[in-house]
């Protein structure tokens, strides 16, 4: 690796995507010297998905083709199939959906003749959600199964935790309350495995939703008592919100009980 690349690695893991940018076009610089293609390709890469995040589209849309052009030269359907998922991803971040329907599709007929399973799973996950963005739900419910299935094949915990959660997410919105409560405690239960607590605390805050409308008082402070220990760690911004919430549920929850306890009935002693 390039000392630029390693500064744009560097800058990256930090957030500075501006200079971030700058190292990445430094380091194709530099791999534009080399004879292979193999550094081009990566730096390239690295130049689009920093592209990608600042919105500057057009930029990470010239790097992608250029990164498939020299992908499809080395004949390696695992890496083209890749960039083909970065297409069509950057295009349904635009809006573009027809046309990142098209990559996706184009993606899939490479991919699975050689098996990608761990690709297949992120490229379904995002197929499901721009189903659901363009009003397609029960093309959505198809493709999220369908990425859980290859998560699974891989045992890729990260990409089942996050289709576990988009997926009860988009249920809850349908109405599909039993299934989303499912989906949702498979998520919770990844987050737990993987560690990753602010993940676990979103998903949370959402089971909370389904117990509350059901009245379960006691399943819903668990998970917001959780919830707003995760914020206390992490000092996340719905800290105010679920503290707030939580205050509001244990005062429900007091009044409920008292109305529930029935009326003592005092008995008096006969007079002798």
């Amino acid at each position: 690796m390039s000392q630029a690349s390693q500064r744009a690695r560097i800058h990256l893991h930090r957030g500075n995507l501006s200079q971030a940018r700058h190292w990445c076009e430094e380091a194709v610089k530099e791999a534009r010297g080399h004879d292979t293609d193999q550094d081009l390709i990566a730096a390239l890469g690295n130049l689009g998905n920093v592209c990608a995040q600042l919105g500057e589209y057009a930029e990470a849309e010239a790097c992608y083709h250029e990164v498939l052009s020299l992908q499809r030269r080395q004949h390696n359907p695992s890496t083209v199939g890749e960039t083909l998922v970065n297409l069509g991803n950057l295009k349904a971040d635009a809006g573009q959906f027809k046309t990142a329907r098209a990559y996706y599709l184009e993606a899939i007929d490479v991919l699975q003749p050689i098996e990608h399973h761990r690709a297949l799973g992120l490229l379904y996950n995002n197929l499901a959600l721009m189903e659901l963005a363009t009003g397609q739900p029960d093309d959505a419910v198809v493709y999220f199964q369908r990425a859980l299935e290859c998560h699974r094949m891989v045992g890729n915990e990260l990409g089942l935790a996050n289709t576990f959660s988009q997926f009860g997410k988009a249920l809850l919105s349908q109405g599909d309350v039993q299934q989303a409560e499912r989906c949702l405690n498979n998520a919770s239960e990844h987050f737990i495995k993987l560690g990753q607590e602010p993940s676990e605390a979103a998903v949370l805050r959402l089971l909370a939703d389904i117990y509350e409308t059901r009245r379960d008082h006691v399943s819903a402070l668990r998970c917001l008592e959780r919830a707003v220990q995760v914020d206390t760690r992490y000092n996340l911004p719905e800290i105010e919100t679920d503290q707030n919430r939580l205050a509001r549920l244990r005062a429900q929850a007091k009044e409920s009980r008292i109305s529930s306890t029935p009326p003592t009935i005092k008995t008096e002693r006969p007079v002798e």
